[in-house]
């Protein structure tokens, strides 16, 4: 009976170990592709999200045609009112953590055991790090991956970067993709060009921007802009 269960032992260690090698090896190949890819996006814009494939499988099922509404605009191209917009709503400690907001996320915690409205206390970096590489949803999977992929841009890509991307590619309404395609669609104009109170209002809608359009701002949405405007008031010039 001994002998046997030796036997039995012996038989496991090597399935074990193949495993272990198995896992391992997945491991190393992803830690080099996902170090890789950052590396890539820091110097190529993003083609394309999985949002924006995600939404455009959702508006075909609804017998919607494909649409996605999107033009890359430079960092330095950008209106400044846009940036500080987007850091006052968003992210006010953008230039000073190093992808994670602790307090907010905190307090977030704290309102949502209380609450059936989730509240977020996403950073910008983390944002960015679930928009481009990630899927939406709010598994803690998901946010696994999201707090790998914000270390990893806070380490590779400069805060100007990350704000560029976010900028870009982030939604801001049916089918429109970065604050170009909002200035546009908005306002008549290119997101160069934004004023501070076009910047806020875009802004304001960044929360649900399917359900929130600056075309026609509700109450809620007006106030918003509001404290938006307020924080850009208090934030001053980006210092990067």
């Amino acid at each position: 009976m001994a002998q046997k269960q030796r036997s039995n032992s012996k038989t496991n260690q090597p399935l074990v170990k193949k495993i272990t090698t198995l896992l391992g090896r997945i491991l190393v190949w992803f830690l080099m592709v996902s170090i890789i890819w950052v590396l890539l996006y820091r110097f190529i814009n993003p083609p394309i999200t999985l949002l924006m494939v995600l939404r455009n499988i959702e508006r075909k099922s609804d017998g919607k045609p494909g649409k996605i509404d999107k033009k890359w605009v430079d960092f330095e191209d950008m209106s400044d009112n846009m940036k500080r917009a987007a850091v006052s709503a968003e992210d006010q400690l953008f230039l000073s953590h190093i992808g994670f907001d602790v307090k907010a996320i905190e307090q977030a915690f704290k309102a949502n055991k209380n609450s059936k409205k989730v509240k977020g206390g996403s950073t910008i970096s983390q944002q960015t790090a679930k928009n481009v590489f990630l899927w939406p949803g709010r598994s803690w999977i998901r946010k696994g991956f999201e707090a790998y992929f914000t270390l990893l841009i806070e380490m590779f890509w400069s805060k100007e970067r990350i704000l560029e991307v976010y900028l870009n590619v982030i939604e801001m309404g049916d089918g429109i993709y970065g604050a170009e395609a909002a200035a546009q669609t908005y306002f008549g104009k290119s997101c160069t060009r934004l004023t501070k109170s076009q910047s806020a209002l875009i802004a304001a809608c960044f929360p649900n921007p399917r359900r929130w359009t600056p075309k026609k701002p509700t109450t809620y949405i007006k106030h918003r802009q509001y404290l938006i405007l307020k924080n850009m008031r208090r934030l001053g010039p980006l210092d990067f």
